[in-house]
């Protein structure tokens, strides 16, 4: 025989000692191998794969607390808002303290205290 036909028999013979080997043995259950294949699949061949649900629940996280952050941000504006609204002269001074609004030919000063605040704020609470 010419050596180069010989090394088919011999790969075919290893491929037939690989199938004995000890690991691939539970295998050989039609259970347990569909359960690794369904595992494989699940946890790194799906589009929703075990990396994207672990990105996807970092992101919900994130988006979560900036939800909480905006959720007192609105309430505070609301509050800030029944305030200003409903008295004129209020809304008058938060006009000229936010936006520095002022009449022409005028100078406007907002006194505030050390935690930068202004002074007519804290007399009113």
């Amino acid at each position: 025989m010419q050596p180069g036909l010989l090394a088919p028999v011999f790969l075919l013979q290893s491929m037939l000692d690989f199938k004995n080997h000890w690991a691939l043995k539970p295998l050989r259950n039609f259970y347990t191998a569909t359960l690794v294949a369904w595992l494989v699949w699940v946890l790194v061949l799906d589009n929703n794969n075990l990396k994207v649900v672990v990105i996807n629940r970092m992101k919900m996280k994130e988006l979560e607390k900036e939800k909480s952050v905006l959720a007192e941000k609105i309430q505070q504006v609301k509050k800030e808002r029944n305030e200003v609204f409903g008295n004129p002269k209020m809304l008058e001074k938060w006009a000229r303290e936010k936006f520095m609004m002022r009449r022409p030919k005028e100078d406007v000063y907002v006194i505030v205290d050390e935690n930068n605040k202004p002074v007519e704020s804290i007399e009113e609470q």
